[in-house]
């Protein structure tokens, strides 16, 4: 053992005091407790907040048909998998649908087939005469370019569909190629199925004959009621009339809640104040670990969260895997404007090992006086709250941000009672009979998407080097 510089020992005894012995009669300088899992917190910093005084939040749209489709889920026992039936109601000919019996029924019908990578499931031209479910894996939809050349018009993963057109109409023709990019797990429902099911069914066949005139109602290219105008006409024909209708039943949110209770001993308040306030420091640390839960809530919430709240026509797939710049150039294209870009650090590292394969370099923004890496001008933030799954891949945000810009906002009240910061209060609420002091500490907070386009999400990204 080697003895401290300061210690001389003669005869195993020291010859000059000791620094252990010494701090006994000296004062020590001390940090303010430290606390590893603060974060930057970017989305709380740069999210445009609304007050909300009646505590809910209305977004009203113009009235929207939505003729989009949902993601239906499946449950598995070993290697058989099945459709849940309920969620055959994310289907559009099947939304609203309810009858237990008859979905139970029609998820019965479906049979299962597995598919290697490159393997065709569909091929364009031939009749579309069944439904598809893709239980797992991902598929591309191949088309014909201008010159014949063959374009990838989209990918589907798991929880996709096609041929849900053919439920409702006599059956056309598929007008693209559906390839499997993976091994994929497949559900088919063959439509005559489908058919000896409706014939069976009366409550089934009033709900498609309800479904059809829904889906022949004038829209423009986003599912809103159609505005009827008139242009480049001459003479004096006559104008049609037209209103601008809104949904009868818009959404609104609810301010969501994250609570604890702080408890304190009055003996530790009474005498250990020097030279650091005990309580303000333990509020300090506890104000940090509430606002860290409000931004995993904001993100992760299956009401709120942004994560659950983009439109799956937001919603895109990586083309290989790790994200790429062509994946972002997607990302971005899919809304008129985007503000901001959130990824987990480890999906912004898989991003500039793509860049850095490619001899290319991302731009560098200034956002809150610090540079921050950034793709066609937008920059990229890190957000931890981002999940990574089990088998590596994560998900990137990008949002247009605001009221003006109808974009995604947060929602919080200020003003609130024994508030100490915007839309957070310390309550006290009294010494109990151990003589341990305890304050209520809340936040109020969510979020909303004011238009569909205002967030998009690429799915399914691989943040693990290979």
């Amino acid at each position: 053992m080697t003895e401290s510089p300061d210690i001389r020992v003669e005869g195993g005894r020291n010859s000059s005091l000791s620094t252990a012995a010494a701090r006994n009669l000296a004062s020590t300088t001390k940090s303010v407790p430290q606390m590893q899992s603060i974060t930057s917190r970017w989305l709380l910093r740069l999210l445009p907040w609304v007050q909300v005084s009646a505590g809910t939040y209305r977004v009203n749209r113009r009235l929207t048909y939505t003729l989009g489709d949902g993601r239906v889920t499946f449950t598995n026992v070993g290697s058989q998998v099945r459709v849940i039936p309920a969620e055959l109601g994310e289907i559009h000919a099947l939304k609203g649908y309810g009858d237990a019996a008859v979905l139970e029924a029609l998820a019965d019908r479906f049979e299962q087939h597995e598919h290697g990578p490159g393997e065709v499931i569909v091929e364009a031209g031939a009749p579309v005469d069944r439904l598809l479910l893709i239980a797992h894996g991902r598929v591309s939809k191949v088309g014909r370019g201008k010159y014949d050349e063959e374009i990838v018009l989209g990918r589907l993963a798991d929880g996709d569909h096609l041929g849900a057109d053919a439920l409702l109409d006599e059956p056309g023709a598929w007008d693209f190629t559906a390839r499997t990019e993976t091994r994929c797990t497949v559900l088919s429902l063959p439509v005559a199925e489908f058919r000896a099911l409706v014939d069976d069914s009366e409550t089934l066949r009033e709900h498609l004959a309800g479904v059809r005139p829904a889906a022949e109602v004038p829209t423009n290219k986003y599912g809103e009621a159609e505005i009827a105008l008139a242009s480049g006409h001459t003479g004096e024909p006559v104008i049609e009339g037209t209103f601008v209708d809104y949904e009868l039943t818009p959404r609104e949110y609810e301010l969501s809640v994250a609570q604890t209770v702080l408890r304190v001993h009055t003996r530790v308040a009474d005498l250990y104040n020097e030279p650091m306030n005990q309580v303000e420091q333990q509020l300090r640390l506890t104000v940090h670990a509430l606002r860290e839960r409000q931004e995993h809530e904001m993100i992760n919430n299956p009401e709120f969260g942004l994560l659950h709240n983009a439109d799956l026509r937001q919603r895109i797939y990586t083309r290989s895997g790790p994200p790429t710049p062509d994946d972002l150039d997607e990302l971005l294209s899919r809304r008129r404007s985007t503000h901001l870009i959130f990824a987990h650090p480890r999906a912004i590292a898989a991003f500039g090992r793509e860049c850095n394969a490619r001899g290319l370099y991302p731009d560098s923004v200034e956002v809150g006086g610090k540079p921050m890496p950034a793709w066609r001008g937008v920059p990229i933030l890190p957000c931890n709250k981002i999940p990574i799954t089990p088998e590596g891949t994560s998900s990137i945000i990008a949002m247009r941000v605001g009221e003006d810009d109808q974009g995604v906002v947060g929602l919080h009240q200020v003003g609130i009672p024994d508030e100490i910061e915007p839309g957070l209060s310390v309550r006290f609420m009294g010494i109990d009979d151990q003589a341990v002091i305890k304050y209520l500490v809340s936040a109020y907070f969510s979020a909303a998407v004011l238009v569909p386009d205002a967030l998009g999400v690429l799915e399914d990204v691989v943040v693990f080097a290979s």
